[in-house]
Formats: C-alpha cells, sequence, structure tokens
C-alpha cells in the first residue's frame, strides 16, 4: 500500500462526504433514489441499512479491529454506512481524521461486487470515486483501482446443463463474454476474502435466476449467499432477503428448515408488503431481514411490519410445521387447536386435480358425450376420457377457486387489507377445471359445497389462511390452520368467533386485515 500523501488538499469535499447530512440541510441521498427505481436491481434504502445496523452491538462501532463484508455491494450503501459509524466511533482512538479513514477502508471495510457496474458504483459511494488509488479518493493509502471493493468476472460451471454453484440454466446463462454471466463471485469459489474472519457480514443479495423453465419461470438464489455467508462463521450475520422462505417450496425446503430450527436466529423482521421496505417494488410474499448470531442460543424475536405498525414477541421460529408471520395470530391459533385438531386440507386437493394444464380450453360447443371445462378464458367442454385424474370428483359437487391470491404480488390494498381469496364456486357434476385452479370436496350435495364456501370465505377463515401464505400462489398446505368444522351448518363469522372464543382485540384486529367478500 502507498504511504499517506498530501492528495486531498484543494479537495476538502472529499472527507465531508463521510459525514452525515445535518438535518437542517435538505440533500437527498442518491442511494435513496436507486432504491426507488424498478425491480430491476432492489437497491436497499439507506434507512433500512440503518435499522439492519442498529441490531449489532454498539461496541463494534469503536473496535478498530472489527471486521465488516458485503459480499454482495450494488451500491455500496452498506459499507458507506458502516464506514460512518466507525468513523465516528474512532474518534478517540484515532484523532486524525484521514489517518482514521484509511485504517478503516484498509483494515476494516470489505466488499464484493455483484457486477461490473455495481462494483464501479460501490466504489463511487464508498471511496468517493470509482478507482480506489484516485487521486479524489477519501482513503490515501490504496494501490489499485478495486481497494476493498473486489470484483472479477466470474463463468458459471457446467454440468448437465446446471451451474453446479448456484443452478443457472446454461440454455440462458451461457452468453457471450459482452453479456453479464450473473455468475457472482462469492457463491462460485471466487471470494478473494475467503480466509479471512470476519466479524460481520451484511448485505442485500439477487433474489432469483431465470431457470430455463416455461414462461418467466424463476428459481430462489438469495438462500446460496446466506448458506455461504455462514460457511465463513462470522460473528453476526444480517441479510434482507424474500419471505416466501417462510414456506419452503422451489429450493428452499432444505433452507427453510435449517433456518426455522436455528436457535442462534435472533430477530427477525417481517414486512408483509414489500413496498414498505423497498418503495415501488413489488415483491410477492413480503420481505424480511435477520439477524443471526453464532454465539446466541435461544428463541427469536420476531417483529411483523403491516401499514406502518409493527407487533413484537420472542418465540421459537419452528413452533409450528409452518412459520406463523404475525405475532397476534400465534395465540388465535393455539385457542384454535385446543379445540380442534383437525383442518381443512383434507379436503384440497393437490394441484392440477385433472391432469389438465393451464392451457387447456377445450370445444367451442357442447356434444352429449363430453362435459364442461372451466379455464382462466372461461367454459369449453371436453370429453370425460380426456381426463387423467381426479375421477373422483367429476360425478360430485366440488370448490373450485383460484390457486392465485386476490392480491397483486400479494400485496394489500391502499388501506393495508387483503381479500385473499379469489375466484371461487361450486361446480355440480360433469364440471372440471385447468390448473389454474385448486379443487375441494367432494361433497354429496351443493348445500354443504355452498357451506364450505361461506365458510372458507369468511374473515376468520382468510385470516387464517393469510398466515401460511407467503407469495402470490396457494396450495394444500396452506390450509393446516384452518380447523374442520361441520358443513352440514352454515358459518359466520360471528358464529366462529364465539365458538373459538377469539376476544374483541383479536376481532377488530382480523376485521381490521381482511376485506368483506361477497359471494
Amino acid at each position: 500500500m502507498k504511504k499517506a500523501t498530501n492528495k486531498n488538499q484543494g479537495n476538502p469535499d472529499n472527507l465531508d462526504k463521510i459525514k452525515v447530512q445535518t438535518k437542517a440541510t435538505y440533500n437527498p441521498d442518491v442511494l435513496s433514489c436507486l432504491a426507488n427505481l424498478s425491480n430491476d436491481e432492489v437497491f436497499t434504502p439507506p434507512a433500512i441499512v440503518n435499522q439492519m445496523l442498529d441490531l449489532l452491538p454498539a461496541e463494534l462501532w469503536q473496535d478498530k479491529n472489527a471486521t465488516f463484508l458485503d459480499p454482495v455491494c450494488k451500491s455500496g450503501v452498506f459499507l458507506r454506512e458502516i464506514t460512518k459509524r466507525l468513523n465516528e466511533g474512532l474518534k478517540k482512538q484515532i484523532p486524525d481524521q484521514q489517518k482514521r479513514i484509511n485504517h478503516i477502508l484498509t483494515k476494516q471495510v470489505f466488499g464484493i461486487a455483484l457486477t461490473e457496474l455495481t462494483a464501479l458504483l460501490s466504489r463511487r459511494t464508498l471511496y468517493c470515486t470509482k478507482t480506489a488509488d484516485s487521486k479524489y479518493s477519501v482513503c490515501t493509502e490504496f494501490d489499485s483501482e478495486q481497494g476493498n471493493l473486489f470484483y472479477k468476472k466470474t463463468q458459471h460451471k457446467w454440468q448437465n446443463d446446471k451451474c453446479v454453484f448456484c443452478g443457472a440454466s446454461q440454455s440462458v446463462y451461457d452468453r457471450d463474454d459482452a453479456l453479464e454471466t450473473y455468475a457472482y463471485p462469492f457463491i462460485h469459489e471466487n471470494n478473494p476474502f475467503k480466509k479471512m474472519k470476519f466479524d460481520v457480514i451484511i448485505g442485500n443479495p439477487p433474489y432469483q435466476l431465470n431457470d430455463g423453465g416455461a414462461g418467466a419461470s424463476a428459481m430462489p438464489i438469495y438462500q446460496k449467499f446466506v448458506e455461504q455467508a455462514m460457511k465463513l462463521k462470522p460473528q453476526y450475520l444480517s441479510m434482507i432477503i424474500p419471505s416466501r422462505w417462510f414456506a419452503g417450496g422451489k429450493g428452499l425446503d432444505d433452507f427453510r428448515d435449517k433456518m426455522l430450527n436455528d436457535k442462534s436466529m435472533k430477530f427477525l423482521n417481517d414486512f408483509m408488503n414489500a413496498k414498505e421496505c423497498f418503495p415501488g417494488v413489488s415483491l410477492g410474499g413480503g420481505v424480511c431481514y435477520f439477524l443471526w448470531d453464532r454465539d446466541y442460543k435461544g428463541d427469536c424475536e420476531v417483529i411483523n411490519t403491516l401499514n406502518g405498525n409493527s407487533s413484537r414477541s420472542k418465540r421459537r421460529l419452528n413452533e409450528f410445521d409452518i412459520f406463523i408471520r404475525d405475532n397476534k395470530a400465534i395465540d388465535i391459533v393455539k385457542k384454535i387447536n385446543s379445540k380442534s385438531k383437525n383442518n381443512i386440507s383434507e379436503y384440497i386437493e393437490s394441484r392440477n386435480p385433472f391432469g389438465l394444464p393451464s392451457s387447456a380450453r377445450g370445444e367451442d360447443f357442447p356434444t352429449k358425450d363430453k362435459i364442461v371445462l372451466h379455464s382462466s378464458k372461461g367454459t369449453g367442454y371436453i370429453e370425460n376420457k380426456s381426463i387423467l385424474q381426479g375421477h373422483k370428483y367429476i360425478s360430485k359437487y366440488k370448490v373450485m377457486f383460484s390457486k392465485v391470491t386476490s392480491e397483486h404480488a400479494g400485496e394489500p390494498d391502499k388501506l393495508g387489507m387483503f381479500r385473499v381469496l379469489s375466484t371461487i364456486k361450486v361446480l355440480p357434476p360433469n364440471e372440471v377445471c385447468t390448473d389454474s385452479y385448486l379443487i375441494a370436496g367432494p361433497f354429496d350435495s351443493k348445500e354443504i359445497a355452498d357451506n364450505f364456501i361461506k365458510y372458507v370465505t369468511t374473515k376468520f377463515a382468510r385470516y387464517l389462511l393469510l398466515q401460511a401464505v407467503t407469495s402470490i400462489n396457494l396450495s394444500k398446505d396452506k390450509f393446516v390452520f384452518i380447523p374442520k368444522v361441520d358443513f352440514t351448518e352454515s358459518w359466520t363469522d360471528e358464529k366462529l368467533y364465539k365458538r373459538y372464543g377469539i376476544t374483541k382485540g383479536e376481532i377488530a384486529f382480523i376485521e381490521s386485515m381482511i376485506k368483506p367478500m361477497e359471494l
């Protein structure tokens, strides 16, 4: 490294850029602006970064030996805010500001960028110039352009059309060298800091990759960054990721089990509406950030945030088979379980109840040998012999409902309320549907099928369904919190609240979250 020089003479503003802006001056943070741009790259707003940093022990900011790594740099905001805190906390130990900044940026703060573009942006944020060794850099001791903010173009390692590190599809990402391959260094064995020990690893990883499936099929990738970070055994790990992992699913089942059973999970803040965390970004199922403390063993402090309001509890994340997001729902579910051990998931058929793809439409006109087919485009007619499965439903009444929730991207309306269920109707005998729908039943009469619909459309039932939903899709396992009742009886919210001992306060909360639903 170079010896300290006087390169900041004639450019005094460089050092001042590391300071926090005073409230008296309106000076919009460009990184706050970036966080409002679009879904293309989910940049983290500085306010959220500081909420995450507030979870760390205060004494870290006075420790000149503490080390920090952001392995997924996009805008450099995490490293900038860390540097600002260390700059303030180390004033007494290193009084000279230039020496203090040099020490922090060369000995304590490290980053790995996701792409060449984000590397340049992050260096500009952290060093106030796109090259660390520039005469305009706030650090005077770097002798390389990268400084401690690393980026190297990385290649996937293909095996059977998939990358062995991230699972990317070779047909999608085996590209010309001039194009971005999205082979991220941190999870592709290209981590220049893998021999270092970090006190803190923190960041906002990429969320998904196109997996080469039909349409816009994508697979989650954020869990691989969390798992890789844990392998480095930091004292603290904090990342902001989609909340979809709560329910497992595509590529997430093992990750979900590890996270929910890990007693080092110390803190979890769950935003049911991602826009409260990332303004302008639609992210089905919401988003969360967590603090993992290597030496902590105990219950997790869970915060739910919705419509600017937060509730807090300390609990085991694995208390139920499906993670219950809402702290206020815990007591309600326990009351229900004390009175009813069975749930209505036994009535719900697994996806694609009749073996018909979503694209199936049938014929336009009925004939004697055909039955009614319901699809997203309306009704058509299909021969009975074309139905591959679910034959027990054909001659019975059943309830059909859309497997996609009512909310756009899983988000509540402007009042913070959810409808949850979308299309729902009774299908009489000799009517079937495509894979766009789920089926409940079979039922021996229309009256029982009607009562089932009345029950699942109560605010009580839809609130319980919402507790298991972390994306826009419904499935059989999402109905496990809704108790089984006698469907020869017609049910209302009032009868259900009384049956399960729901308090006035709990009723008011349910009613404030769930929209009325007219049939």
